[in-house]
C-alpha cells in the first residue's frame, strides 16, 4: 500500500516552456501513484492534452483539480471567464448562480478537469482582509449560504466536484494565510452562528469536498493550530457535528500560513492525522510519499484513519470519471457578458457622456503582488473595438478635452499588505481627478475592485464599480460605459 494517492501535486503552466519543463515531475508523479494535479494555466488545448495523458497512464482513476471560482477562464484561455462571486452575489438571483456553476463545469469536463476548486464560501465580514473581498458571495451569511448551494448544485448536475472552501471561514481574519498564519478571535457562538451557516448549506446541497483553511480559530481549537492540522476542528465539528462524510481537502502546502508549523513532512503527517484526506500543492513530492507511507507503517498514522482517506478518495475520483464535457454554446457566451454587464454599477456620481475618444489613466495597485496579473490591455481594446479611440496617459493630458477614465485596480490579490489601494495608489487616483477637474474635463474611476474601496477615494466625484481586472469585468466596463453614453445627452 501507498499514500502517494492523498498527494495533489500542481503542475503550473509556462508562457515559455508551457508544461514541458514540468515533464520529469509529472513522470515520477505518476509513477508513484499520486491521487491527482492541480493544472495552473495555459491554453484550453494544452490543459486537455495533458488531462488526457495524465488520465490515461495512471493506474488509478484521477482527481483533476483547478481553481474555478471565477470560471473556468479564470485560469485557462479560450474558456468562459465569468465575474468575481461578489459580482455574481450582487445580483442576488439564484439562477445565476446555477448556471454559473454549471458553465464552470461544462468548461472544465471538456478540459479534462474534474474537480472545480470552488466555491469560496467565506462571508465577507471583515473589510480590510486582503484576500477574501470579491472573492465572497456577500456579508450575509444564510443569503451567502442560499447562493453557494445553487452554485454547488449546477457544477455537480455536470459531473464535476465541486469544493466548499476556507472551512470554518477565512472571513474575519487578520492576515493573509498565503504569508502568515492568520486569526480569528470570535467566540464560538458567533463562529456557529456566523461564519459556518455557508459551509452547513454546502453540506446540505451534498458538496463533494471541503478545503481546510490555514487559518487559527482558538475558540474552536485553543491549541491555535491551523485549521487544516486541527483534529477538533476537522473530526469534532466538520466530521461528527456537522455530519459531513466528503472528501477534506488542505489548502495549497506551500502556503506560509501552515508551513510555520514545521517541516512539509511534520506538517503532511499532522495534517492526515488531524483529519484531511488529501493534500494538495505539496512542495517534494516523493519524499512526502515516503514520509506517509513510513508513518503508517510506524502507526504514527492511525489505520483507520488510512483506511477512510484513501475510501475516501477513491470513492470520489469514480464518482468523478472524465467524459466528454458539452461545449459552452454562443448563448453561454452571451450570457456570461450579460452578467457581468449588470454586475458593473455606478457607486456614486456619473457616467461621463463619451465621445469619440477618451484618455486612460491606469493606476495598478495590484502588480505589487508576487503572482502575475490579467493585462491591462484589455480596457483599451474593448472601448476599441467599441469604436471609442482610447489613449493611455501617464498623468496630465497634452492639450486635448476628451473625458479621462482612470483604471484603478485594486482587487484581493494573495501577498498585498493592503485591502483596496495603498496610500500611494489613492494619492494617484485622486491627483489624476483633480488634474482633469483643472483642465475642466469630466473624469471617471472606473474600480477595478470591491466597490466599498470607493470610500477610499472621497474626494473622486464619480466612480463605476467593475469588481475585478480580469479580462471579463474590464470588457464589461468598457460596454457600460459607451452604452451610458450612447444613450446620455
Amino acid at each position: 500500500m501507498t499514500l502517494a494517492s492523498l498527494l495533489i501535486p500542481g503542475l503550473r503552466w509556462s508562457s515559455e516552456h508551457g508544461y514541458a519543463h514540468l515533464r520529469r515531475t509529472i513522470d515520477e508523479s505518476l509513477e508513484a501513484r499520486v491521487g491527482g494535479f492541480l493544472l495552473v494555466g495555459g491554453p484550453r488545448a494544452a490543459v486537455a492534452e495533458l488531462a488526457a495523458e495524465l488520465h490515461e497512464r495512471s493506474t488509478i482513476p484521477l482527481l483533476i483539480a483547478a481553481d474555478a471560482e471565477r470560471g473556468a477562464g479564470q485560469q485557462f484561455d479560450g474558456c468562459v471567464a465569468l465575474p468575481p462571486l461578489g459580482a455574481l452575489g450582487l445580483l442576488e438571483n439564484p439562477a445565476v448562480m446555477r448556471r454559473a456553476g454549471q458553465l464552470t463545469a461544462r468548461d472544465l469536463k471538456r478540459a479534462g478537469i474534474n474537480w472545480a476548486l470552488a466555491p469560496v464560501c467565506d462571508v465577507d465580514f471583515a473589510p480590510g482582509n486582503t484576500i477574501v473581498g470579491t472573492r465572497s458571495a456577500g456579508d450575509d451569511p444564510e443569503r451567502v449560504g442560499a447562493l453557494i448551494a445553487e452554485w454547488i448544485d449546477g457544477c455537480q448536475s455536470e459531473g464535476v466536484m465541486a469544493c466548499a472552501k476556507h472551512f470554518p471561514g477565512h472571513g474575519r481574519a487578520d492576515a493573509d494565510s498565503h504569508a502568515t498564519l492568520p486569526s480569528v478571535t470570535v467566540g464560538a457562538t458567533w463562529l456557529e452562528k456566523e461564519d459556518l451557516a455557508p459551509f452547513r448549506a454546502a453540506v446540505d446541497a451534498g458538496v463533494a469536498s471541503v478545503m481546510t483553511a490555514h487559518v487559527a480559530f482558538r475558540a474552536l481549537d485553543p491549541s491555535g493550530s491551523p485549521a487544516t492540522l486541527s483534529t477538533p476542528i476537522l473530526m469534532s465539528l466538520l466530521r461528527s457535528a456537522m455530519e459531513f462524510d466528503g472528501l477534506v481537502v488542505s489548502d495549497a502546502l506551500e502556503m506560509a500560513g501552515v508551513r510555520a508549523a514545521g517541516t512539509e513532512a511534520e506538517i503532511a503527517v499532522r495534517a492526515i492525522e488531524a483529519g484531511c484526506d488529501v493534500l494538495l500543492a505539496p512542495v517534494d513530492v516523493l519524499a512526502l510519499a515516503r514520509t506517509l507511507d513510513r508513518a503508517a507503517q510506524q502507526s504514527e498514522l492511525s489505520a483507520s484513519r488510512v483506511r477512510d482517506a484513501l475510501e475516501r478518495r477513491d470513492r470520489w475520483a469514480g464518482w468523478a470519471r472524465p467524459g466528454a464535457g458539452r461545449e459552452p454554446s454562443l448563448d453561454d457566451e452571451i450570457w456570461s457578458r450579460q452578467v457581468a454587464d449588470a454586475s458593473v454599477h455606478l457607486v456614486r456620481g456619473a457616467i461621463p457622456r463619451i465621445g469619440h475618444a477618451v484618455e486612460i489613466v491606469h493606476i495598478d495597485d495590484d502588480a505589487s503582488g508576487p503572482w502575475p496579473v490579467p493585462s491591462r490591455a484589455h480596457f483599451v481594446e474593448a472601448l476599441s473595438a467599441l469604436e471609442i479611440e482610447a489613449n493611455v496617459i501617464d498623468m496630465r493630458s497634452t492639450g486635448t478635452r476628451v473625458p479621462v477614465l482612470i483604471a484603478a485596480f485594486a482587487d484581493a490579490v494573495a501577498g498585498k499588505t493592503e485591502a483596496g489601494f495603498s496610500r500611494a495608489s489613492r494619492d494617484r487616483v485622486e491627483r489624476a481627478a483633480a488634474i482633469a477637474h483643472e483642465q475642466k474635463r469630466e473624469s471617471l474611476v472606473v474600480l477595478f475592485s470591491h466597490p466599498r474601496h470607493a470610500a477610499q477615494i472621497p474626494a473622486v466625484p464619480n466612480v463605476l464599480c467593475a469588481w475585478g481586472g480580469e479580462k471579463p469585468m474590464q470588457a464589461a466596463a468598457a460596454r457600460v460605459i459607451a452604452r451610458a453614453s450612447q444613450f446620455s445627452g
